[in-house]
C-alpha cells in the first residue's frame, strides 16, 4: 500500500507469557493524555501499564492470580479510563467491573459483582465498557442481550 508505514510496537512483542515484558491475551487497551498505554492482559489477570517507550509493563491492577477478591480478577476484558484517572475493567469471569484508583493495591466493584444473572444487580460475562464525563458506567452485558447504566454510586444498572 503506498504511503502506508509500518506498526510500532508500544507493548508486548515478546512472545506470550507472563513476564513484565509479555502479554496473554491483550484485549483491550486505553492511553492516557500522557501517552502511558493501559492494557488488560486477559490470561495473566491483570492490568499493565506501558510508559512511552518502555520496554516492559508495570502492573497497576490484578496481577495477584485467577480470583475473586478485590485485588484479583478472572479475566480482565474490556477496559476504561475517567477524568481523574481511574481505570474500570470487565471482569469478565467474576461478572463484575472494577473500578482502580491510580496507584491503588486493590479495586472497587461498581457493576454487577452479585453473582451471574439478569437482574438489574447482575451482569453475565461483560464486555465493552464506557464512562462518560458525568461517571456514568455503560456496560455491555453480552449473555443478557443489554446495555446497562450504572449511575454513580448506584447498586443496579437501570
Amino acid at each position: 500500500m503506498p504511503g502506508a508505514t509500518a506498526g510500532v510496537v508500544v507493548a508486548g512483542g515478546n512472545g506470550v507469557g507472563d513476564a513484565l515484558n509479555q502479554l496473554s491475551t491483550s484485549n483491550d487497551v486505553v492511553v492516557d493524555s500522557a501517552g502511558n498505554v493501559f492494557v488488560t492482559d486477559m490470561f495473566n489477570n491483570r492490568v499493565v501499564k506501558w510508559a512511552p517507550g518502555a520496554t516492559e509493563g508495570v502492573v497497576v491492577a490484578g496481577g495477584n492470580g485467577a480470583g475473586d477478591a478485590l485485588n484479583q480478577f478472572n479475566w480482565p476484558a474490556w477496559i476504561a479510563m475517567d477524568k481523574a484517572g481511574n481505570l474500570y475493567v470487565t471482569d469478565y469471569n467474576n461478572a463484575r467491573v472494577m473500578r482502580w484508583a491510580p496507584g491503588a493495591t486493590e479495586g472497587a466493584v461498581v457493576a454487577g459483582g452479585n453473582g451471574t444473572g439478569g437482574a438489574a444487580n447482575q451482569l453475565i460475562s461483560p464486555t465493552g465498557i464506557y464512562v462518560d464525563a458525568a461517571d456514568n458506567i455503560f456496560v455491555g452485558d453480552i449473555f443478557n442481550n443489554r446495555v446497562q447504566l450504572w449511575k454513580p454510586g448506584a447498586t443496579e444498572g437501570v
